[in-house]
């Protein structure tokens, strides 16, 4: 009897452990196969660049390799809820970005909840937006358009490319902290309200400075202010919009997200692979070509960065009342 219960026991404790060792080896040996990264919009855009960047530094670090996949469609909708709906395994990832935080309260009927469905693995950069407008309107600060807008209340038109995107809630949020009147015009995609801004048909936007400096440079555009905490290197002369409107801050951001649950070990391996990268003075300088700034951090760090900008941005989304196209 007592080499029979010891044996069961021997057994029972073998079979209470396997689940943790077939765990450990699993993330141990991570990845042994390819991992996709999956980006909710159409190749050769800033987006797709900068996972394709990150995707290639991972599959020379891990040795295996991490395949873009576009997922454009329901502004990144669809491929967020494809990594939702992923086994939390570590094989499928996501390109988080700043639309995902504005798609939280800007979509009344996802299918996912980001914020609970999505873990944080790593930030990559930060894209800082400049506040431009056509020369033809009498304000040359911050203060000037405030002015000037309150003096002629809905005459004032800000383009953006769409609704919902950050060019718009951006605008919105400087309406919002103003009690300025701009009346928002959308447009499919940034190039082409920049183009009208250039020819005067509106006045204001709120954009990427990778996209808008060759234009301020010729002088296209009067650049009043970015929209970072601090001045840019790139626009030395210009200050910030927060130097006149308290609390104002707003810029695109990237970051690799994974299912909820995924094991924390694999988390920690990428984390560490990606802030790895974002020490390399060529990814620097790549992604410093996309006009953005490195931003390594820990996954808390990176998922405190999601939750104050979802937070953010629903109060701007509700005030404004927009809604998705």
């Amino acid at each position: 009897m007592n080499l029979f219960r010891r044996r069961f026991l021997h057994l029972a404790a073998g079979a209470a452990a396997s689940p943790a060792v077939s765990r450990v080896a699993r993330t141990q040996s991570y990845p042994s196969r390819p991992v996709r990264v999956v980006v909710g919009f159409s190749a050769g855009g800033a987006q797709d660049i900068v996972a394709r960047l990150i995707g290639q530094w991972m599959s020379e670090r891990l040795g295996q390799p991490f395949i873009i996949e576009n997922r454009p469609g329901a502004a990144s909708n669809v491929a967020a809820e494809a990594v939702v709906r992923s086994p939390a395994d570590g094989y499928t990832l996501l390109l988080v970005g700043a639309t995902n935080a504005i798609n939280a309260t800007l979509y009344d009927k996802l299918n996912f909840n980001f914020v609970r469905d999505i873990a944080p693995v790593a930030s990559i950069g930060r894209t800082p937006l400049v506040m431009g407008v056509n020369p033809s309107v009498p304000a040359r600060t911050v203060p000037e358009l405030i002015a000037y807008a309150k003096a002629n209340p809905g005459k004032i038109n800000f383009g953006s490319g769409g609704n919902g995107t950050p060019s718009h809630v951006a605008g919105e949020l400087f309406k919002m902290l103003t009690g300025t009147n701009l009346v928002h015009v959308p447009y499919r995609g940034t190039s082409p309200a920049l183009t009208d801004l250039i020819a005067g048909h509106v006045q204001v936007m709120i954009n990427n400075v990778s996209a808008s400096i060759e234009s301020i440079r010729a002088g296209k555009l009067r650049p009043l202010g970015v929209t970072t905490a601090m001045r840019l290197e790139l626009l030395p002369d210009v200050p910030t919009v927060a130097d006149f409107v308290s609390g104002y801050e707003a810029s695109g951001w990237q970051g690799i997200g994974a299912p909820t649950n995924t094991p924390r070990e694999v988390i920690a391996t990428l984390n560490d692979a990606i802030n790895a990268a974002l020490s390399d003075p060529k990814t620097k300088g790549r992604i410093a070509d996309l006009g953005a700034t490195a931003l390594a951090g820990s996954p808390s760090e990176f998922g405190k960065l999601i939750a104050d900008e979802t937070e953010k941005w629903a109060k701007v989304v509700k005030f404004a009342g927009i809604r998705a196209e």
